[in-house]
């Protein structure tokens, strides 16, 4: 490996710093460090040092010309070493590809991270002194597409996912010239070990059978084996895609998501009393702790005629919102509502609010992408599992009346 032994005199750089502009500081030591790799560069392909002698030698020192190179400080002016048979040729710009690394990757951070692509120009101009145009910002999120696209469609059969959550959510694509909403479905699940991932997303067309049944089977042809459990609201079209493409498997309707429905049924005054008995229908802990409740719930209310809405809406999903409880009890609380995924869509949603609109769909597929490979890395770094509790295995347990 080159290494670099630099002579500083410590006295004159203290006083350079104090007496000179930062960022001029920072671009005369970068100019320095960056010459003298190069001095370096040059002396081992010739396999002579400066003035040396010897029989080993390759080539001939020829002088310098000058070259810009543009860092995060700055552009710079380089002196850049030839050799008398031209065949020499400094890795410093292959290597940065003529932009810095971590100024790129720092590009990358603030598009991920919600800063729009016209703040981010003005940071580079700040930074650098020289201005970019918006198609360097997206030029440069492009790097990051075969990245995105491998974890996209990464192999899922290196383990079983017990319990897999869905949702969408929406933004908006121009698309021929018009603004439309575009669905976004994720995948999030829980593996072996009680830690979760994300199984996978798509952008795609608003909700729909034909949509979820499409996303289901490119999650099935990926190796995502018959989850016990599938966590979701009660989009009728994913329900459907569900006991198709994954039959057998038990489906719970997200309890936030349904008490949310049925208290909108309800008389907006004086009905205190009867939410708190329907929310304890769906805290139970057991089946018979949940049928007491309902009972009591419908004692409640049964001679109230403003409350028949609700009692049809429960009858109808009752059954469907208690399906956590055939799973570990110290699962429950994790199991029986999509919060965790709803966490996840925020995340994406405070990150892509400053873009507005996309200007189309594989930009979205970017961001996202992008933000949800952040999220997963997180996940991964963890200390802790998503599911609380002993990790079980894969034995059948019964779900009886």
């Amino acid at each position: 490996m080159t290494q670099l032994n630099i002579n500083i005199n410590f006295e004159e750089l203290t006083e350079a710093i104090m007496q000179s502009d930062m960022n001029m500081m920072m671009k005369s030591l970068a100019v320095t460090v960056l010459n003298a790799y190069m001095e370096v560069e040059r002396d081992e392909f010739i396999q002579a040092q400066n003035y040396e002698r010897n029989d080993q030698r390759l080539d001939y020192r020829n002088g310098y010309y000058e070259r810009n190179f543009t860092l995060a400080v700055g552009k710079l002016r380089l002196k850049i070493p030839r050799t008398r048979s031209g065949e020499f040729s400094t890795q410093v710009f292959e290597q940065y590809q003529r932009k810095d690394q971590a100024f790129v990757l720092s590009l990358m951070e603030a598009v991920i991270n919600g800063v729009s692509t016209k703040k981010v120009t003005r940071i580079v101009e700040e930074l650098c002194g020289e201005s970019v145009s918006k198609s360097f910002v997206s030029n440069t999120m492009k790097r990051l597409d075969p990245e995105i696209e491998a974890f996209k469609s990464r192999s899922l059969t290196y383990s079983s996912f017990r319990y897999v959550y869905v949702d969408a959510m929406y933004i908006k694509v121009r698309e021929n010239h018009h603004v439309v909403s575009k669905g976004v479905y994720i995948a999030q699940g829980v593996n072996q070990k009680n830690r979760r991932e994300i199984l996978g997303f798509k952008v795609s067309e608003e909700e729909s059978y034909a949509s979820w049944k499409q996303f289901f089977q490119e999650l099935r042809e990926r190796g995502l084996t018959q989850p016990r459990l599938i966590i979701s609201d009660a989009h009728a079209g994913l329900k459907k895609a569900v006991q198709e493409i994954f039959t057998g498997t038990a489906w719970q309707r997200c309890t936030v998501h349904f008490l949310r429905n049925m208290i909108d049924q309800m008389p907006k005054k004086n009905s205190a009393g009867a939410r708190q008995y329907l929310k304890k229908i769906f805290r139970s802990s057991t089946l018979q702790e949940a049928k007491e409740a309902r009972q009591k719930f419908e004692e409640y209310v049964q001679e109230d005629t403003r409350y028949e809405a609700v009692l049809a809406q429960l009858d109808q999903g009752f059954w469907d919102g208690l399906q956590y409880l055939s799973e570990p009890e110290d699962y429950h609380i994790s199991l029986r509502t999509t919060n965790s995924l709803e966490r996840l869509n925020r995340e994406i949603r405070r990150r892509e609010k400053v873009v507005s609109i996309f200007p189309n769909s594989v930009s979205a597929e970017r961001l996202i992408g992008a933000v949800l490979m952040d999220i997963q890395e997180e996940w991964q770094k963890g200390p802790k599992p998503f599911l609380k509790g002993p990790i079980v295995d894969e034995e059948e347990t019964s779900f009886t009346d």
